[in-house]
């Protein structure tokens, strides 16, 4: 595992753009981090990066976030079973094709590929951030 110590948001984002470069379709990566970690802005950064020129916003209440086919982008914290994301058609996007980022994805662990990649965004100040990967 790398680790990376970002100062800013700009500079996670900036990361988050490069991270994108590493991606391929298909690949699911989970997102970890506690509220207001920064797992918002590294999306908008891989978003960035796959060229996607759409605004990511936080998906906190239609639970994921399409964009064009090539990213969707999970927020898992409201659901509350297993059951649930099957209703709400989650697990399907996995084998789209597109590249998924996935947070609070332990409210739906069963549901995740074998394989994934992960992120950990851990807070150590009001800008800086560590990155591991």
């Amino acid at each position: 595992m790398e680790i990376f110590i970002s100062k800013s948001r700009e500079e996670t984002q900036a990361f988050a753009r490069e991270y994108a470069k590493t991606l391929r379709a298909g690949d699911v990566v989970v997102l970890d981090g506690e509220m207001g970690a920064g797992k918002t802005v590294f999306a908008k950064g891989v978003a960035e990066g796959l060229g996607i020129e759409e605004e990511v916003t936080s998906p906190t209440y239609a639970y994921m976030n399409d964009y064009d086919g090539r990213l969707f982008h999970y927020d898992c914290y409201r659901i509350e079973s297993v059951a649930q994301a099957e209703a709400l058609g989650l697990a399907d996007y996995f084998d789209m094709g597109g590249i998924c980022l996935v947070e609070w994805a332990q409210n739906i662990a069963p549901l995740l590929p074998k394989t994934v990649k992960r992120v950990c965004i851990k807070k150590l100040g009001e800008e800086r951030r560590e990155i591991s990967y």
